[in-house]
């Protein structure tokens, strides 16, 4: 970018792992669920980082660079730290894109296992707020050129169990579930503030979880031949 001088922006996808376990934070245990007992708008960018894993490191040492390059260089540069995006044309599997790889499982009649008790929240983001997101962005450069923003669901979250509610629901069968040992460094509940973005640029998301949930699941309901040829379920 500094060679072409293209004065293009450029939005870095960053994740929200880069504030690591926060076991500072104290967490309040429900039946299905856990919950901030002093953050009921979320975790905000004031919180500080701690990379924590190797990838928590990688975007984190990333971030830097990027915002760096817009203070010394001049670039047109914002990281997204982004929460937990799904939608559309997400191919999730057990490792990665959680909220997919549980609907694609569900409709698709293949057991999940769900590693620790399945309290854990997150915010979820559908793929059309996040892309508008961007665009918001992008449109008012000259308020988010080098700034670090928190894009997820906000007020948009749900737990494991809760999305396996959903999905019952969708599917009308019982969706068979196994459970095994936490994973290290996983995070009992997390979820965006993200009053930094709606300030600067005007943005929130539109999709509630049902309804996207929804969505994605009809959506892998009609393209099911994908999946058999994927070799994620046996005809």
């Amino acid at each position: 970018m500094r060679v072409s001088k293209s004065n293009a922006v450029l939005i870095y996808s960053s994740t929200n792992k880069v504030y690591g376990a926060m076991k500072d934070k104290f967490i309040i245990e429900q039946e299905d669920r856990y919950e901030y007992r002093d953050f009921p708008d979320g975790i905000s960018e004031d919180q500080c980082l701690d990379f924590y894993s190797p990838y928590g490191c990688s975007k984190g040492a990333a971030e830097q660079y990027v915002i760096d390059y817009s203070r010394i260089y001049g670039l047109r540069t914002i990281v997204f730290r982004q929460s937990c995006i799904y939608g559309w044309r997400q191919f999730g599997i057990e490792d990665q894109g959680w909220v997919a790889w549980f609907t694609i499982a569900a409709a698709l009649g293949v057991s999940i296992n769900i590693y620790g008790n399945g309290k854990q929240v997150r915010d979820v983001l559908f793929v059309e707020d996040l892309i508008e997101a961007y665009d918001f962005a992008i449109h008012n450069i000259e308020r988010t050129n080098g700034q670090a923003y928190n894009i997820g669901g906000g007020d948009f979250h749900m737990s494991l169990l809760e999305l396996l509610e959903f999905l019952n629901e969708f599917s009308e069968i019982v969706i068979p579930v196994t459970y095994g040992d936490w994973r290290q460094g996983d995070q009992r509940i997390y979820i965006s503030n993200i009053t930094k973005a709606k300030r600067h640029f005007g943005w929130k998301p539109k999709t509630p979880v049902r309804e996207g949930v929804q969505k994605l699941f009809l959506w892998v309901k009609k393209n099911k031949d994908i999946f058999v040829k994927l070799g994620l379920i046996q005809q």
